[in-house]
């Protein structure tokens, strides 16, 4: 874990600050308020869509990958010990632990994304770290099964 010294403030909203790490340059979205298990933290829309993923889209549909409204949830980061989750349903960001003002804010990329347009080796420390993060695909079911899903990464798994 890193200290609140290791962070700049970039930019701040209602709830939110983005701070940048200021060793590896990485920006997250950080709670600037505390939250239970299974508050919202936000509601969210969908800016845009378009066809295929890019490092900033959620994917909701095979060829269907949309941006945030609001701009700053992009700062989301991955975690394969997830603080937060997307439910896309009810286009809402859930605690799903509690969060304590300061605490940054990740969600598990592959509950949202079939195949990523950017896999990444993943670091985040958590004690059942994945290692290689590149999407649902390449997760066994016993893997996913101990995560929440989207409904479309659920309808992959069953179709």
């Amino acid at each position: 874990m890193h200290s609140s010294d290791d962070y700049d403030i970039v930019c701040r909203y209602p709830a939110f600050e983005v701070r940048l790490n200021k060793f590896g340059g990485q920006q997250g979205l950080f709670s600037t308020e505390s939250y239970n298990q299974g508050d919202t933290l936000i509601q969210f829309s969908i800016r845009s869509t378009q066809p295929s993923p890019t490092y900033l889209t959620i994917q909701i549909g095979e060829a269907e990958h949309f941006e945030f409204e609001p701009d700053h949830l992009k700062y989301l980061n991955h975690s394969c010990n997830p603080n937060v989750f997307l439910d896309l349903t009810n286009h809402t960001l859930i605690a799903e632990t509690a969060i304590e003002s300061g605490d940054e804010l990740r969600f598990f990329y592959p509950s949202t994304e079939w195949k990523m347009d950017q896999p990444f080796d993943c670091n985040c420390g958590a004690g059942n770290c994945l290692g290689s993060i590149s999407g649902a695909h390449a997760l066994s079911s016993a893997q996913l099964s101990n995560y929440k899903l989207s409904p479309y990464i659920q309808h992959k798994l069953t179709h």
